[in-house]
């Protein structure tokens, strides 16, 4: 039972991993939970001298659930590219005054 416990904990933090790089917002909150209480379980369930990877599993999900939660509360924003803008004005104008010119 300990044995499936950490095999579920370690690929539930390497799916919360992958959602922490990935930019999926809170999704990776659920498998880092979820790493979380398997590797809780795995280190009740382990003897004193076996405690060492369910431990390091801890750590990791750890980790990865406060990159997942200061991740969130950066805001994502989109700088606005006036030069572009400004563009995209200025060849409406010159298209109005073709269409003007050809009636």
């Amino acid at each position: 039972m300990r044995k499936v416990l950490i095999v579920l904990a370690f690929l539930f933090a390497l799916l919360g991993i992958v959602f922490a790089i990935l930019p999926m917002g809170t999704l990776g909150v659920l498998p880092v939970g979820l790493s979380l209480i398997f590797g809780g379980l795995a280190y009740y369930k382990s003897e004193a001298n076996d405690k060492a990877v369910p431990k390091w599993l801890l750590i990791v999900a750890g980790l990865t659930l406060l990159v997942v939660i200061v991740r969130s509360m950066i805001p994502d924003e989109v700088e606005q590219d006036v030069q572009f803008e400004q563009h995209k004005i200025e060849s409406k104008q010159e298209d109005l005054k073709d269409l003007e010119g050809l009636e």
